[in-house]
């Protein structure tokens, strides 16, 4: 049996070594679009604060970890096409590969929106090691950044760039601050956080254009600059805002979303939406074509609906239950919870389920404006299926337990409707750990 794991990120990993444990004896290939060893792009912002070497974000640190588990491990080839019924797949340098069975975990991409000059130079987004690379060598301490979205992706890229020493300008086209997070109340603590941080952060706000100066076009017959821009003599972004605001930068960071790696997909017949359609058991559409990790749209508890959850315990999981089923096993995906933790310049946050609440649901919420600390929670009839916490550290965990679990709360609901913070008193009770 071949069985070729496409994507080497956190699902593909965790995919290859449990098939390798699954059936000792098949043929294991693990591929690679990037040519660098398999690594974690959550690991990057640490690289870029100098916290860890690129090292620090390989996923598996002894050189022969793969190899010792008979795990063939190719890189620097991205898929181009695949041919089920040929059980071929095809990449761009012109090779092509057989599989028995096959897991695609290929992730997803950053999205460049049509914004004219976002493929000048000192344009970079932050999502391989290489990006990284151009990053370090532009946002040295008291250089001009301008940041393009503040979702969660982008806040974690603000919290390495802040770290940087870098003056920071947030560009934020919703009207907060991780919009897809955090409610209105919330989003609008963190913007505050970060403006008392030093940080600009404008929301409402689209990047029209950029255009490339170079620094010495940029000066006057006395060499002073002639527009508010960095004090360096090098090549410079002029940032045209959609308010009519000039923003000048050594580096524009474009953190926009992203998007499921599933070009080469078209035309095979597995089934896509917002990302591939897996059931229950990882399987697509195809017969003995599997998809994990974020680019599958798998099982999502809290709603019994199908949903992409790019989050890496999602993610490995995902490779993990794929890796059982593709060697003969017969192990159903529990499903998925939506949750994010972010640390922004020292503020954390955190969502996790239902945050924005159900039709006909209950909600409660405390704001501390003054100390940053909020917290909301979300019921549907007496089960807690969502919440939000921020500068609030103490039992999330709980709060995120007593959502995945869906434990009924009986008289507990109206014991956290007057006082949230009771969190642990009602996970104790109710599940009858005394």
């Amino acid at each position: 049996m071949h069985y070729v794991v496409l994507g080497a990120g956190p699902s593909g990993v965790v995919a290859a070594e449990t098939l390798r444990k699954a059936d000792p004896t098949g043929t294991i290939t693990l591929v690679s679009g990037e040519n660098e060893p398999p690594y974690s792009r959550m690991a990057i912002p640490y690289v870029l604060t100098g916290k860890i070497g690129e090292a620090g974000t390989h996923l598996r640190k002894g050189e022969d970890h793969y190899a010792a588990r008979g795990i063939d491990v190719r890189v620097n080839a991205r898929a181009t096409s695949l041919m089920p019924d040929h059980k071929r797949i095809d990449f761009a340098d012109g090779s092509h590969m057989k599989y028995d069975r096959l897991l695609v975990a290929t992730g997803a991409r950053p999205v460049r929106p049509p914004i004219p000059g976002l493929n000048l130079n000192g344009v970079h987004h932050c999502w391989t090691l290489e990006d990284a690379r151009n990053i370090i060598k532009l946002a040295e301490p008291g250089t001009h950044v301008v940041l393009m979205g503040a979702g969660f992706i982008g806040c974690i890229v603000l919290e390495a760039l802040a770290a940087r020493g870098v003056q920071l300008t947030v560009v934020e086209m919703g009207d907060r601050m991780v919009p897809r997070m955090m409610n209105p109340i919330a989003g609008t603590m963190i913007r505050r956080w970060c403006e008392a941080k030093g940080i600009r952060v404008l929301t409402n706000t689209k990047i029209k254009a950029l255009q490339n100066v170079a620094a010495e076009k940029s000066r006057g017959i006395f060499g002073f600059l002639k527009r508010r821009a960095p004090t360096e003599a090098r090549d410079t972004l002029d940032v045209e805002l959609d308010s009519g605001e000039m923003l000048s930068a050594h580096l524009v960071v474009v953190s926009a979303g992203v998007a499921p790696n599933v070009d080469f997909l078209a035309n095979s017949g597995v089934k896509v939406d917002r990302g591939i359609m897996v059931d229950r058991y990882m399987r697509t559409s195809v017969n003995d074509v599997f998809a994990a990790g974020d680019v599958a749209q798998g099982y999502d508890f809290s709603t019994k609906a199908h949903d992409v959850h790019a989050i890496q315990p999602t993610a490995s999981e995902h490779g993990r239950i794929a890796a059982m089923n593709m060697a003969g096993h017969n192990i159903q995906y529990n499903g998925s919870l939506q949750m994010n933790v972010l640390d922004t310049v020292g503020l954390i946050s955190s969502s996790f389920g239902l945050w924005a609440g159900v039709n006909g649901g209950d909600s409660v919420e405390i704001v501390d404006d003054a100390n940053y600390k909020y917290l909301n929670l979300q019921f549907a009839d007496d089960v807690l299926v969502g919440g939000t916490a921020i500068g609030v550290t103490q039992h999330v965990g709980v709060m995120r337990g007593l959502i995945q679990t869906g434990t009924k709360l009986g008289p507990w609901k109206e014991r956290l409707k007057a006082d949230p913070h009771r969190l642990m008193e009602a996970y104790i009770a109710r599940t009858h750990l005394t």
